[in-house]
């Protein structure tokens, strides 16, 4: 937007006003007329977004317009103590409507300052011929500029005021949007569909939710596409993605959230954004314990096994002290190169050799310590059904040690 001069606030700006000879008011009101035509007609011909001739009801307005500033003026040079709010409101309405039609306020700016140089010019051209003294020109031209400048500052007000607004408004319809896809129970399409219109959201078939570390947030929110859907007053953040498989999408979204810590959950049909949801706030949970990595973007999908074993801490405990009691038997050094060793050789169908080159151990020391295990677990070892819960249980239990001692839960 083209920013017009505005005149210094510690100055009166009726002041230049009172600097005029008495009686030019009646002077120059016979000219006005001509003056407005020639006003509308500059600005039909020279500022595009007002060169509509063939619709006689814009261009009325356009004519009322200029007339309506051009008798403003008159009337405050013949009082200049005129209360200026009431003209100040006009302009604030003008300034308001321009910017709920969604236009910028350069044309309309563009128009003031050619109607002020055409009025100018047609002063300047009375002096010329005698029909005024010259020594009005310069106190006629400081008050048609603070005029200029003060209709300019309430247009800009209004626009600026109607601006905020209507991206407030729709800022709250955006974070309502988030709150009905992620609802659950899931909203209707039709409630989403509508809700999605008004915030000007084009509906994709699927999303993804990304849940964000809200403590880790700037002062200045991220900054994110407008075609991603952000909350970020509360815990976790919440980020919508539609169509989180697209190509470059997980870029993208790494890209807005700028090594915040984040998981974004898997990609759901629109109405299932809560699945997706507690999956991500499941993992982020994760990061925050050291179990997951903490920083940057990560992708549930990656982590299925993870989540799975981890998303319940007494389940996780119970398979433990069922599958694992044993081991408690033996002393903590011990205890972790026993249970090391047990879930390598679960995972390597029971190879002493491969187990070895797992752990960088000799193949020797591989089945002494299966013999130790051999004596705690007995049968259990060769139960199919047993391996399978006790390789679970040590998984989980490799996963949870991982984590600091003094990570956050």
């Amino acid at each position: 937007m083209v920013s017009m001069r505005a005149a210094p606030v510690d100055e009166e700006p009726e002041g230049p006003f009172r600097a005029l000879p008495p009686g030019l008011h009646a002077q120059l009101r016979p000219y006005f007329a001509d003056i407005t035509e020639e006003v509308v007609e500059a600005i039909r011909t020279e500022i595009a977004e007002y060169a509509r001739p063939a619709d006689d009801t814009y261009m009325q307005g356009v004519h009322r317009g200029v007339d309506h500033a051009l008798q403003g003026f008159l009337e405050r040079m013949a009082t200049p103590d005129t209360d200026w709010e009431p003209v100040k409101a006009t302009y604030e309405r003008i300034g308001r409507g321009e910017a709920e039609e969604g236009r910028s306020l350069d044309s309309f700016q563009a128009a003031l300052r050619l109607g002020a140089r055409v009025t100018w010019r047609r002063v300047n051209a009375l002096v010329d011929a005698g029909l005024l003294p010259r020594t009005v020109l310069g106190a006629f031209g400081e008050a048609l500029f603070v005029h200029l400048d003060r209709m300019a500052a309430a247009t800009t007000a209004g626009y600026t005021e109607a601006r905020m607004h209507a991206a407030g408004e729709l800022q709250q319809r955006r974070s309502r949007l988030v709150d009905l896809l992620t609802a659950d129970p899931p909203a209707s399409a039709e409630a989403i569909a509508g809700l999605a219109h008004t915030a000007r959201w084009p509906v994709p078939r699927a999303v993804a939710v990304a849940a964000i570390d809200s403590a880790a947030l700037p002062v200045a929110r991220p900054i994110v596409p407008p075609e991603f859907l952000a909350r970020f007053d509360m815990q976790p953040g919440v980020l919508v993605v539609p169509d989180p498989e697209g190509p470059g999408r997980a870029r993208d979204v790494a890209g807005a959230l700028n090594g915040l810590p984040a998981a974004m959950g898997p990609a759901v049909p629109l109405r299932e954004g809560a699945r997706s949801l507690r999956w991500a706030a499941e993992a982020l949970g994760l990061m925050r314990r050291g179990v997951l990595a903490s920083t940057g973007l990560i992708r549930c999908r990656d982590h299925l096994s993870t989540l799975l074993l981890l998303r319940d801490d007494a389940l996780v405990d119970a398979m433990a002290e069922r599958w694992l009691g044993p081991l408690a038997q033996v002393r903590p050094p011990q205890r972790e190169r026993l249970a090391e060793t047990l879930l390598a050789w679960l995972g390597s169908g029971r190879n002493a050799n491969e187990v070895a080159d797992r752990l960088a151990v000799h193949p020797q020391t591989v089945r002494y310590r299966m013999r130790r295990l051999e004596e705690l677990f007995g049968r259990r070892l060769a139960d199919p059904s047993a391996q399978f819960e006790m390789q679970l249980a040590l998984r989980a239990h490799e996963l949870r040690r991982r984590a600091p001692a003094d990570a956050a839960e």
